[in-house]
């Protein structure tokens, strides 16, 4: 591939999938469609679950292979690379909610996970937010938001070491603006000044506040979410490295190669290459 596709869901390019607070449909339902093989590909603004009950899958996610078996919970956060190949005997379900909705409620940040067994307490989370979903009745949305405060309540006690804790106070809710907005900007610009001005205080109380509240640097942040691109775009696309340079921001490729070096200590045709071949 030339890039790696963003979907609305999985063969939906458009994004024109209208949803209430989520979608949910079985495994077979869109697997079959493509052979049960659903190659590499992002969503920009989807939090996504899938439950198997049966059968197996082999799980690429954010390039580390996984398998699951029965009584596995695939958890893929927004902007997460991920694709799978199914067992034609599989079953199970997934739910696509907004990552907005999912970040709206003041609880840990579910990241990038498989749980394998121990999935009880989510299978029911899950069976409940769909039951309100499909029979809307009074305070529906009062009930959707309980629900999904309930999933991922059950997420975090399955997998408590995968999900950061919440922030808390104004330092939280300042750090999580930056965070957000870097997601929006990493590709134009790695100022933390930039970034500081945008949601109005000093880059030094920025980089004082995400030493406090996640442990590194401001300017960290920003670099770590572009090598995390870098990375992605080197294993998932056959875009030229000097492409892959210029769309973050880096117009001279040997900045761009010292860069990588930096963060992953080999040069970007190396890393390719080995991640590749793993």
């Amino acid at each position: 591939m030339n890039e790696i596709p963003t979907y609305a869901l999985y063969g939906e390019t458009g994004g024109e999938h209208r949803q209430d607070w989520l979608h949910w449909e079985t495994i077979q339902a869109r697997s079959r469609l493509h052979d049960y093989r659903i190659a590499a590909h992002r969503h920009e603004q989807f939090f996504q679950l899938l439950y198997l009950t049966a059968g197996r899958a082999e799980m690429m996610l954010d390039g580390e292979a996984r398998t699951l078996l029965p009584e596995s919970v695939a958890v893929v956060p927004a902007g997460i690379v991920h694709g799978y190949q199914f067992s034609a005997d599989v079953r199970g379900l997934v739910v696509t909610l907004m990552q907005h909705d999912v970040e709206g409620l003041g609880l840990a940040r579910p990241g990038a996970m498989v749980i394998r067994g121990e999935c009880q307490d989510i299978a029911l989370a899950l069976a409940r937010l769909t039951a309100e979903a499909d029979r809307p009745r009074a305070s529906h949305d009062v009930a959707m938001r309980a629900h999904l405060a309930l999933l991922l309540v059950a997420l975090e006690r399955a997998h408590p070491a995968a999900s950061p804790a919440p922030d808390s106070g104004r330092a939280g809710h300042l750090v999580t603006a930056f965070r957000d907005l870097v997601e929006q900007r990493y590709r134009q610009s790695r100022r933390v000044a930039d970034y500081a001005g945008a949601i109005g205080i000093s880059h030094t109380h920025l980089n004082r506040l995400c030493r406090q509240v996640l442990g590194r640097s401001a300017l960290a942040v920003i670099e770590q979410r572009v090598a995390l691109e870098a990375r992605r775009q080197l294993l998932f696309s056959n875009l030229p490295i000097k492409q892959i340079g210029a769309e973050l921001g880096y117009e001279d490729p040997a900045y761009f190669s010292r860069f990588v070096t930096r963060m992953f200590g080999m040069a970007p045709a190396a890393l390719r290459e080995k991640m590749r071949k793993r």
